[in-house]
């Protein structure tokens, strides 16, 4: 039989070891399990296989198992059995050591990559370790379920197996931020974003997904990454209804909201008489809001509220009274949509602004 190349240092006291058990018959010292451990470890940093290591170890048995044998077979084997496992434990501890390791290092890297942290050169090299090239334009997904998931949830063993499964190594990160799925895939691969928020929408039972804007180099992916936040952020506030968001259709409220000031002055200022109604002006509010969600048509807008659309039209045209702006007006309706908007991104009339 033919032995696998393994240094003979890994095998150092081996046969001296089952020798000298089968002819007293007693067990592996202490010192001798903690040094098969010690080379079973310095194996596995050297990067030799188990399964290499143990065939070596298999075949040093059987040279010399001929002659030993005699002494007992049932002490020559216990003797293999305890030696081999303990210089396994010592290989599996430091593959444990490694794999935490590699974990610890990608945890930073995302870290920096999404907080925009480290210098940029030194972020580029290490984003080749993780398949990230940053002379192409990247673009970020960022999926938020019902509850938090980390790099062990289910969610993420789902979407990640699924991802590999479509298009194996495809230079994506797929990793977890504060309780959300994040996938960072190159800026012209959509085809693997919008998979990833299908899966991510299906496997996080039914959360929200928003997908940045590509951007080239690692600030790049920062920014994309930011921008699939606040879309998020902006779908909970404007409670828009659709499980995928994409930053570059919502760039318009970035734009009113821009000047906070501005937009605080026009709610108050359109909007405010609405506190005057019966029951506030949170009804009035919503009823906007339904009417123009459902495209200023007054019988889907009516179906959205639970109400009729006699008691729609008397609500729009008490706005009407109490702002002097006719919803049904095409000169006053981009007035109060606007507002409506800014009402609900400043959180009006709970929030005074």
């Amino acid at each position: 039989m033919t032995r696998p190349e393994v240094p003979d240092e890994y095998l150092a006291g081996y046969t001296r070891i089952l020798a000298d058990v089968c002819v007293t018959g007693r067990r592996l010292t202490r010192d001798e399990l903690e040094s098969l451990r010690a080379q079973g470890e310095r194996a596995a940093e050297a990067g030799h296989g188990l399964r290499r290591l143990v065939h070596r170890h298999l075949a040093e048995t059987r040279a010399v198992s001929a002659a030993l044998q005699a002494a007992g077979v049932d002490r020559f084997l216990a003797a293999v059995e305890q030696a081999i496992d303990a210089f396994a434990e010592g290989h599996e501890r430091a593959q444990k050591l490694a794999m935490r390791q590699e974990e610890a290092a990608r945890r930073e890297f995302i870290d920096d990559l999404l907080y925009g942290r480290s210098d940029l050169g030194r972020l580029a090299e290490r984003a080749e370790r993780f398949g990230l090239l940053f002379s192409r334009a990247h673009a970020v997904a960022v999926a938020q379920g019902t509850e938090p998931v980390d790099d062990t949830h289910p969610a993420t063993r789902h979407v990640e197996t699924s991802l590999l499964a479509r298009f194996g190594e495809r230079s994506v990160l797929l990793t977890t931020k504060d309780g959300r799925l994040v996938c960072v895939a190159p800026g012209d691969q959509d085809d693997v974003l919008a998979f990833f928020a299908k899966h991510a929408y299906a496997a996080t039972d039914g959360g929200r997904v928003a997908i940045g804007r590509p951007h080239p180099g690692a600030g790049g992916v920062v920014h994309s990454y930011e921008e699939a936040l606040n879309a998020l952020d902006l779908a909970a506030r404007l409670e828009l209804r659709e499980p995928v968001l994409r930053a570059a259709d919502l760039l318009v409220y970035p734009v009113l909201t821009r000047d906070r000031q501005a937009m605080a002055d026009l709610v108050r200022d359109t909007l405010g008489p609405l506190r005057g109604a019966r029951g506030g002006a949170q009804p009035l509010l919503d009823t906007l809001t339904a009417y123009f969600d459902a495209g200023c048509t007054a019988a889907e807008a009516a179906r959205r509220l639970s109400l009729s659309v006699r008691a729609l039209t008397y609500r729009l045209e008490r706005i009407h009274k109490l702002t002097g702006a006719d919803p049904a007006d095409p000169m006053h309706r981009y007035t109060l949509q606007t507002a409506v908007i800014g009402a609900r991104l400043l959180g009006w009339p709970e929030r005074e602004v």
